[in-house]
């Protein structure tokens, strides 16, 4: 039986394990969003927002591994997909997505709501075509497929409506060509045999361990018990290494702890494993460096290179692990572990005391009574701002948990729709929204989402009335804040109006029992903690212009009047200073 471009197309998608496209409804999509509605084993998901679309088929694409699906109609509709589509991309998450566009003898007359779609998404994705004849099905259809998976990324198909009706001449042909398993990137044995050298010859081998190394957990951890090196990570490697590793020593970057910043300026060798790490500020550039990792392109792109070794991480290290002596002093290890853990002993100790008297809640307090409360198995969604500080140093990882946010792309508003797309996936899972009150505001619509498929999606909104990290950012500039602060939100009652169950926290005593109670019960709930605004995160390293940053701004504050405001930050911040 002859089938439609869009027909072909849904049934391609169902192929390739796609089991939903989350989008919005319109007139040039409408043969998509017929043809799901006629096909087994598929469905279509009505979210607020188009980008909300991108961030959910995006975080299914995480938790999953597997291909997933969003569409947006012509014009508008589908421009609104590019910012959640930038993040998938940047994460490297096979996701498609289908732009449906103007009627096609209208293209290039600057009809109503025309753009050029598969011009506009050509740097979000991997791949951007426009299917302008259904004999270009499934041949543009299925390499689509390939890209995203393969690459991986973002494919990005554009489809006119008129174009999408018409039937494809060649129904009988295959729908997907078999995908091929992964290849083996194999690094030559002479650049394995050069870091062998270095790591053999240093005293003091430091780690530095990213998202590359997923699936390699084992051999990266043999190799710092051979080299006697503590082990950091970057926010997305966190996840993967901190979890009962006896070498750990914390996290580098903006959002860093512990003694890793020390650890690295401190080697006589770093080595970066499977990691892109962008903040060449946190690397040291006096440090000899060595850099594994699958991609070409990122050896040497960030800071110094003297080691360089193209290849997976796993089987780079199964290689390499072989070769290297066992070192017989460890006292640079233990000086860092021990360094580690005072100040991860002091940033503790120093919110817990009197914390149940402390108004407004101490928002690493809250970080750390979510994490003692959610599931081991739980997959948590964290906004972009303070709220990913919070989740980089608090929340425990374990082997099972997931921790999901933009921290790619830093795109604001991700948590909600992220965990959308994951409670979507994995409906018998536990998927917290950490929100900060300024992401959650941006799509507060996809509130409404969460209750028309009753979700099971615990929205975790840390309100301090204020856009923290911006704050930051103007505050290092010298600057004083400047309209970063909000009117305040009452979203218990805002969630509460839509019919989803919650409550609000502004007593630290009542914090565990209503994160308990929104955790434990049926479908969505939204648990609304009231926030210190003057909380902000102190990087591990802070430069002598950020200093001057500060004092700068602080005396701007006060002879603005703000002198209770400064007084008001320091005490809440003091806490956090490295020691």
């Amino acid at each position: 039986m002859a089938r439609s471009v869009a027909e072909h197309l849904v049934n391609q998608l169902v192929a390739a394990g796609v089991e939903r496209i989350y989008g919005i409804v319109g007139d040039s999509l409408n043969p998509i969003v017929d043809a799901v509605r006629r096909t087994d084993g598929i469905s279509w998901v009505q979210v607020r927002h188009e980008e909300a679309a991108a961030f959910a088929a995006a975080a299914e694409a995480e938790v999953t591994g597997k291909l997933t699906a969003c569409a947006g109609s012509c014009g508008p509709g589908n421009l609104h997909l590019i910012n959640g589509l930038y993040d998938a991309n940047r994460s490297r998450l096979p996701v498609l997505a289908i732009a449906s566009h103007i009627p096609s003898e209208q293209i290039g007359t600057q009809f109503f709501q025309e753009t050029h779609p598969d011009r506009l998404f050509n740097e979000a994705s991997v791949y951007s075509e426009m299917i302008s004849t259904a004999k270009q099905v499934p041949r543009v259809t299925r390499t689509a497929i390939q890209h995203a998976l393969t690459v991986p990324g973002v494919a990005v198909l554009t489809l006119p409506g008129d174009v999408a009706d018409e039937h494809v001449p060649d129904d009988d042909a295959p729908i997907l060509v078999p995908g091929a398993c992964p290849a083996r990137v194999v690094p030559h044995e002479d650049d394995v045999d050069a870091l062998a050298e270095a790591i053999n010859r240093a005293k003091k081998v430091t780690l530095f361990v990213g998202a590359g190394a997923r699936g390699a957990r084992e051999e990266v951890l043999e190799l710092a018990d051979l080299a006697s090196a503590p082990v950091g990570h970057s926010l997305r490697g966190k996840e993967i290494i901190q979890y009962e590793n006896p070498h750990d020593v914390g996290m580098s970057g903006l959002l860093g702890y512990g003694a890793c910043q020390e650890a690295m300026e401190e080697a006589d060798l770093l080595v970066l494993v499977g990691t892109d790490f962008p903040y060449d500020a946190f690397l040291p550039d006096d440090v000899p460096t060595a850099q594994i990792d699958i991609d070409v392109s990122h050896l040497g792109r960030r800071t110094r290179l003297d080691v360089p070794v193209h290849g997976d991480v796993g089987e780079t290290l199964r290689l390499l692990n072989t070769r290297i002596v066992r070192k017989k002093d460890d006292k640079f290890l233990r000086s860092m572990v021990k360094k580690h853990a005072g100040i991860m002993t002091k940033v503790v100790g120093a919110y817990t005391r009197n914390v149940e008297k402390h108004k407004p809640i101490h928002p690493e307090y809250a970080a750390v009574q979510l994490d003692e409360t959610a599931a081991e198995d739980a997959v948590f969604t964290v906004d972009t701002g303070m709220n990913n500080v919070w989740a980089a140093r608090y929340l425990t990882p374990n082997g099972r948990r997931r921790v999901i946010g933009s921290f790619l792309h830093g795109s604001m508003a991700n948590a909600l729709p992220h965990a959308i797309g994951a409670a979507m996936a994995e409906p018998g899972r536990q998927v917290v929204a950490l929100a900060g009150d300024g992401g959650l505001s941006m799509l507060l619509g996809e509130l409404l989402t969460v209750k028309a498929y009753d979700l099971p999606v615990k929205i975790v909104v840390f309100n301090n009335s204020s856009l923290g990290m911006v704050k930051l950012e103007m505050l290092v500039e010298g600057l004083p804040s400047h309209a970063t602060d909000s009117p305040p939100v009452d979203y218990r009652n805002i969630a509460l109006a839509m019919g989803i169950p919650a409550v609000q926290v502004e007593e630290p005593r009542d914090l565990r029992k209503a994160l308990q109670d929104g955790l434990d019960r049926p479908g969505p709930a939204l648990i609304e903690v009231l926030t210190d605004p003057n909380a902000l995160s102190i990087p591990p390293s802070i430069t002598s212009g950020q200093i001057r940053g500060f004092a700068t701004a602080m005396t701007k504050e006060v002879f603005g009047g703000g002198m209770g405001e400064v007084m008001s930050m320091a005490r809440s911040n003091l806490r956090n200073l490295p020691r």
